[in-house]
């Protein structure tokens, strides 16, 4: 039998363990990067630094290397570029009008409320002066966010309840808006009503039509005004009724946007009771959620379903480990440049099952403002959730970094 060809756009540190698993698999790997010092080319059967948003320059790429099947983990930056290739080579996942509608959050709005899947209102901003004035007919408070972009990068919290927090005023409104605005891959930025409660993501396999929920994520975050991720837990502690609802609300999102043969990553909040969408990526989750997290929390290898999915195979989904709790936290210490990092043999607990700390002595260490802030992360594992998260928080506080 012919060994499979698999292009995998992107290769940095999130996307190495689908490089790793699909060379496990048996699957030619070539990767792709714009970046030749990317962590993930060195593993890779073939590692190719080319422009990975350019869709011309990747198609070029797809067709000399005669490529079976396109895969872009953890990522939404290359997403319409794999819709091309996949339209031109007929390939197994997604198309670009799918992959445009997953990565656009005012179509994905659009395409929620067409198909009936809960969202918040959702106002698509023509200036910052029409983002001003539509703020003040809004219910409540709001957020602001770049229509592309993902990482919680460009989103903050504006109010003008005033019941908790000082409203808004304009000028920082406005500061707000430019920031969203400047990290909109698109240049424009939606304003929408504001939900107040926990959140999630929901980790999906669609193969052929049906939508497999594998599991529902909990989310720890800075809360306003940036909502950074801080961490994540599975299986959820939330109810099993909250849980229903949730996997429910994103079933129909993932029906809504018509995607097929794909994993999805949804984002949603509860509030009253009801689900709220977020959004919804039709790829694997970043942060370690769908890489790591989910094979051990469920016993199903959603990596290996992602890749076969990508390359036309129906996708294994029952357990093949354990389940157990588990559980990340991310190092986010006090601004300011490093001087010290101090009490890591911590880290040499028998249930830490991956950690990293990215920077050293010498370093700044910035605001936490997007995820791209953060200063390190531990990933570990315990006989419940609860178990998980009380671990992973006390190993937060205990290993300490020396700011000044």
């Amino acid at each position: 039998m012919q060994q499979k060809r698999l292009l995998v756009l992107a290769a940095g540190i999130l996307q190495v363990p689908v490089i790793k698993k699909a060379k496990d698999m048996g699957i030619y790997v070539i990767a792709a990067d714009g970046n030749q010092n990317a962590e993930g080319l060195k593993y890779a059967d073939k590692g190719i630094v080319v422009n990975i948003t350019s869709e011309e320059d990747v198609l070029k790429v797809a067709r000399e290397e005669r490529i079976d099947g396109v895969i872009h983990p953890c990522s939404e930056v290359a997403m319409n570029v794999m819709g091309r290739l996949n339209d031109e080579l007929g390939l197994s996942g997604i198309t670009r009008e799918q992959a445009i509608r997953a990565t656009n959050k005012h179509l994905m709005r659009e395409a929620f409320e067409r198909g009936g899947a809960p969202s918040p209102k959702s106002i698509l901003t023509k200036s910052v002066e029409d983002a001003w004035t539509q703020f003040q007919k809004l219910d409540g408070d709001g957020i602001l966010k770049p229509s592309r972009n993902s990482g919680s990068r460009g989103i903050a919290k504006v109010i003008k309840s005033g019941r908790d927090e000082e409203n808004t005023s304009k000028e920082e409104f406005c500061r707000l808006y430019d920031i969203a605005l400047n990290e909109s891959r698109d240049k424009s930025v939606l304003l929408e009503q504001f939900i107040e409660g926990p959140e999630f993501s929901i980790e999906i396999i669609v193969w052929n039509g049906r939508v497999n929920v594998l599991t529902v994520t909990d989310k720890k975050t800075t809360g306003a005004p940036h909502f950074v991720e801080l961490g994540h837990n599975q299986p959820s502690c939330y109810s099993a009724d909250e849980v229903e609802t949730l996997k429910a609300a994103a079933v129909a999102g993932v029906k809504a946007l018509g995607v097929n043969n794909c994993a999805c990553h949804a984002e949603a909040k509860l509030m009253d009771g009801k689900a709220y969408l977020m959004e919804i990526g039709a790829r694997l989750g970043g942060d370690f959620i769908s890489t790591e997290l989910t094979h051990l929390s469920t016993g199903i290898d959603m990596v290996a379903a992602a890749i076969n999915v990508a390359l036309g195979v129906e996708p294994d989904l029952n357990p093949k480990e354990e389940p157990k709790g588990v559980c990340i936290r991310y190092f986010c210490p006090k601004p300011g440049t490093l001087v010290n990092i101090s009490n890591t043999e911590i880290l040499n607990d028998a249930h830490v099952y991956l950690w990293e700390i990215y920077h050293k002595a010498g370093d700044e260490i910035p605001e936490v403002t997007s995820s791209l802030s953060r200063s390190g992360h531990v990933i570990v594992t315990e006989d419940s959730p609860q178990k998980a998260i009380a671990l992973a928080d006390k190993i937060i506080n205990e290993v300490k970094f020396e700011t000044v």
